[in-house]
């Protein structure tokens, strides 16, 4: 049955969104669909996943065609959280190009997809401008409202192209409002585009406060790393002051949960240090599991060097479990004014001097000087499912 636009139908596009292979990426935008789907009167997701892979240009061209061809009769629908229907577009990339180019790339799969037909929906919301905002642009009924959040962590480097920024800048011209996750992603991006900063504000990502913990935490032993083995998530520097503090209490351990390229080099230094029983490596790992494993574990310790917004630090909050992590950019602001209450912040520094420091200063104001309830009610407040579906609703709705 086609859906009127005017219905309360709702269609996000999104380049993020678990899946079996890489099932914690985009778990933000699941729990954004899981928040606001109930309350519509219907939701589609559309995850345009890229697919790279090192190719020739005539290879790539071959691929592409191909893949343009077949996608009207492959496409494939399943169902997904909060009773929202998930359409899975896979977009073959050849490895490189730049930000243009991927945006026109998951514009020529939409193409394929809905073969000039609109978007049957009252609201589009698009995560990232580009691509999806620019994939979506020419499917849009002239009534159909679009809205955008930017949580993008490469959103300076994107607006540094000429090309994309005008690509972007078309976007925002068509666009009701641009959600940001962080007054760093607000800056940046007003920064390169001044105009439209009447069309944004900040909004937060949804955080479930439903699951609490078996038993509340009593010492900061368990030590939980939950993100990618990159470079900006400070993973080698965590390591390193483990070892130090393990040093000093040999009870201590330490797991870490995702994939990246660090991770030969975290294994082979985490033999060098004679740590192999100390630290665990979990690989990436669902949402449901890694909320389980903050519920399991007593610390959860970022130390990235950036974060627009941080969800990890909140759902640790959610789930009872402290935090020791950087003033990154989103953590200093999603825990303003609660910082002691949910653990300790400290500065981002290329060693592990910092977080070594912070870690003591924790563990000796343990547990008298934290208020882990306090903190889960004003977070909840701020960012639990109701509050930011209310937004959301208001927005696309009113």
């Amino acid at each position: 049955m086609t859906v009127a636009p005017g219905d309360r139908h709702v269609t996000v596009v999104s380049p993020w969104y678990p899946t079996q292979m890489w099932p914690f990426r985009g778990a933000f935008v699941q729990t954004m669909v899981e928040a606001t789907a109930h309350g519509c009167d219907s939701m589609t997701v559309m995850h345009c996943d890229r697919w790279s892979a090192r190719v020739s240009d005539a290879e790539d061209r071959a691929i592409n065609q191909a893949h343009l061809a077949l996608l009207p009769r492959t496409k494939r629908s399943s169902p997904t959280v909060g009773g929202a229907t998930l359409e899975y577009l896979p977009v073959p990339m050849p490895v490189g190009g730049d930000f243009a180019f991927v945006a026109n790339r998951h514009a020529a799969t939409l193409r394929a997809v809905f073969a000039g037909t609109p978007i049957d929906a009252a609201v589009v919301h698009v995560h990232e401008a580009l691509p999806s905002g620019w994939a979506v642009l020419e499917h849009l009924r002239p009534e159909t409202r679009l809205f955008v959040t930017e949580h993008a962590s490469f959103l300076e480097q994107l607006l540094d192209e000429p090309e994309a920024r005008e690509m972007y800048d078309k976007v925002l011209d068509r666009c009701e409002h641009l959600f940001v996750v962080g007054d760093g992603t607000r800056d940046v991006l007003l920064k390169a585009l001044p105009r439209h900063a009447g069309k944004v504000s900040l909004v937060a990502n949804p955080i479930s406060f439903t699951e609490p913990r078996p038993e509340p935490v009593t010492e900061l032993r368990r030590w939980l790393f939950v993100g990618g083995l990159i470079p900006r998530k400070g993973v080698t520097w965590l390591l390193e002051a483990f070892a130090k503090c393990h040093a000093e209490d040999p009870s201590l351990t330490l797991t870490i949960v995702g994939d990246g390229e660090l991770g030969t080099q975290l294994h082979e230094r985490t033999a060098e240090l004679g740590l192999e029983t100390a630290v665990t490596f979990m690989g990436s790992v669902g949402p449901e599991v890694a909320l389980q494993l903050m519920r399991e574990h007593d610390l959860l310790v970022h130390n990235s060097r950036w974060e627009s917004f941080g969800v990890t630090v909140v759902e640790a909050v959610a789930a009872g479990m402290p935090v020791l992590v950087t003033r990154c950019g989103g953590p200093e602001e999603t825990l303003a004014g609660i910082e002691d209450a949910a653990g300790e912040l400290v500065a981002v520094e290329e060693d592990d001097a910092a977080l070594v420091e912070g870690y003591r200063r924790l563990r000796d104001r343990f547990p008298d000087g934290l208020d882990l309830p306090k903190a889960q009610q004003v977070l909840d407040e701020r960012y639990g499912y109701p509050a930011v579906a209310k937004m959301h609703h208001r927005v696309w709705f009113e």
